[in-house]
């Protein structure tokens, strides 16, 4: 008797039970499930450009960053610090008051060094 380890060892039962052909999709399957519309959609965003969990390769990740570079960089700095709040129905918060006192502060101090030069 031979005491190699590995499948297909067992004399007992039918081989055909160790075979795992009808687990695995035929490449009919396959092809169909990659021409089904759900495929090729996904959701917006479902591909972050900096997770590193991504499976895209890094050419495939370089292209899209250059793709999308541009899209969506819109001035994010807050020009009006009460906006937010009252854009919600809300008073704005003290800090907001102040920091909107000292936005006003500095443009009239860069207005009058302006004004000099």
């Amino acid at each position: 008797m031979s005491h190699n380890s590995g499948a297909m060892m067992s004399n007992v039962g039918n081989p055909q039970v160790y075979n795992d052909g009808d687990q695995r999709p035929s490449k009919h399957e396959i092809e169909e499930a990659q021409n089904h519309p759900a495929y090729h959609a996904g959701a917006e965003n479902s591909h972050q450009d900096l997770d590193s969990k991504d499976s895209r390769s890094l050419a495939n990740r370089l292209n899209h960053a250059s793709k999308h570079q541009g899209e969506g960089e819109e001035d994010k700095t807050v020009h009006d610090p009460l906006k937010p709040a009252q854009d919600q129905g809300h008073e704005p918060s003290r800090g907001a008051k102040i920091d909107k006192e000292l936005q006003e502060e500095d443009e009239a101090l860069l207005r009058k060094k302006g004004a000099k030069h």
